[in-house]
């Protein structure tokens, strides 16, 4: 496992923990005690993105928070498929392994897809959805800025050459750039320290199913059409509105599906919302746990 350095463990001061998936170490913390709340993250973060939620819930909740294979602090195998649906049974094999069960699901980026298709296959194991600037459905439309990242030469040139995907995250998914301090953005950068080590960064830009003949389109779409069942459940939506990525777009269209969800947007907040209003969210959090 890599060793964290003493300035990236005061931000991110937790024990990563890790099962084994077929030989390859999943790793994951385990914070705190109480009902359940797993984090679920997207793409190029890893479980660190959760940490000021997690400090801020862990005194009354049992925060979990994975990072996925080729990912933080997971390992990052040369020969692995990277595909969604994998994604998705991993964390599924998680779930089942630690027996989690009246989880709140919090998913950001490609982990609202990945934490809503393990629920689709598990749904008994979930009462509630928390969800941040992510989409579980079908888009026909994808920012250019990711698009060069997907052309066959430029891309693994740009994403895993010279980390041009994880860097301009850094400012381009924030709003209030003061918050990336420098031992934040060596957070976000730690795990993704080679061409080796940045192999799933590239395959997460990759696997974004644009047409029926993407190996992962189908994927999606069972994700898609398992999120009917879960529209009586609590549902809470938290927006950063200054997302280029992930638009409001994607909101409306959650809106539509949960209209009864709570919805909080952040006109100040971009893509990282919980860089950019963690101690906002942390309250409103709390509050939508102990109502529902």
């Amino acid at each position: 496992m890599p060793v964290l350095p003493a300035s990236l463990q005061q931000e991110y001061p937790f024990q990563s923990q890790a099962i084994e998936l077929d030989g390859l170490r999943y790793a994951y913390v385990d914070e705190g005690s109480g009902p359940v709340v797993l984090f679920v993250h997207g793409n190029p973060t890893w479980s660190f993105a959760w940490r000021k939620l997690i400090q801020g819930l862990t005194p009354d909740y049992r925060c979990l928070a994975v990072d996925h294979i080729g990912m933080g602090l997971s390992d990052k195998p040369a020969d692995y498929a990277y595909r969604i649906g994998q994604h998705i049974d991993n964390l599924c094999r998680f779930i089942e392994t630690l027996d989690l069960r009246d989880i709140t699901l919090v998913g950001h980026d490609w982990g609202g897809c990945i934490g809503m298709g393990a629920a689709a296959k598990l749904p008994d194991r979930f009462r509630r959805f928390v969800m941040m600037n992510t989409a579980a459905f079908r888009s026909q439309r994808i920012p250019l800025r990711i698009a060069v990242c997907r052309t066959p030469i430029l891309g693994p040139m740009g994403v895993r050459g010279l980390n041009l995907f994880s860097r301009a995250a850094l400012t381009m998914a924030v709003a209030h750039h003061d918050r990336m301090t420098p031992a934040v953005q060596q957070g976000y950068l730690f795990p993704y320290d080679s061409w080796a080590h940045r192999i799933a960064v590239q395959r997460f830009v990759e696997e974004i199913p644009l047409r029926p003949s993407h190996p992962s389109y189908q994927t999606l779409v069972d994700v898609e059409n398992g999120l009917a069942q879960f529209k009586h459940h609590p549902w809470q939506f938290f927006w950063g509105e200054q997302d280029w990525c992930f638009t409001t777009a994607f909101l409306d269209e959650w809106q539509q599906r949960f209209p009864n969800a709570k919805t909080t947007r952040f006109l100040d907040a971009g893509h990282y919302v919980f860089e950019d209003a963690h101690e906002r969210i942390v309250p409103e959090l709390r509050g939508f746990l102990q109502s529902t």
